[in-house]
């Protein structure tokens, strides 16, 4: 599977978030439900001070098999109150482009990657979702580097 590296600058993001861990019988359903806590109960509608419309889908926080998912936005400036925030700290990442259905083409490219032998910081991955076309996504994985 195909990356470049890139620098990415600090991103700070404001959304819903939830542990969980790639063993966890229950990991999606967790996440899917953070999407549609995203979506359908209008938290995407009320957080302030987005940078774009790009969803983020964020892992963050590990801690041996398990870490905390963010689905949100990136923020100029945190001002919702109720809401988590995550920081995406400043470095370099591996950025996998990957296209199709947003469920499963990312779903098989997270696959691929936890194969890789990339050398991973485990500080913050997170997936760019670029458009809201579920059939036909256009999705940025950043994995974050040493």
């Amino acid at each position: 599977m195909n990356y470049e590296i890139v620098n990415l600058d600090q991103k700070t993001i404001v959304g819903v978030s939830a542990i969980t861990g790639n063993q966890d019988p229950e990991m999606g359903t967790i996440i899917s439900g953070l999407w549609e806590k995203l979506y359908e109960d209008g938290v995407n509608a009320a957080i302030k001070n987005k940078v774009n419309e790009y969803a983020i889908g964020l892992y963050s926080d590990y801690s041996g098999e398990q870490y905390c998912v963010t689905a949100g936005n990136e923020v100029s400036k945190a001002e919702n109150e109720g809401l988590a925030v995550k920081v995406i700290p400043a470095g370099k990442y591996a950025k996998f482009s990957v296209h199709g259905n947003m469920a499963t083409a990312v779903a098989e490219a997270w696959e691929k990657i936890w194969q890789m032998d990339l050398d991973r910081s485990f500080s913050a991955d997170f997936e760019e979702y670029l458009n809201s076309d579920w059939e036909n996504a256009d999705i940025d994985i950043y994995v974050a580097l040493k």
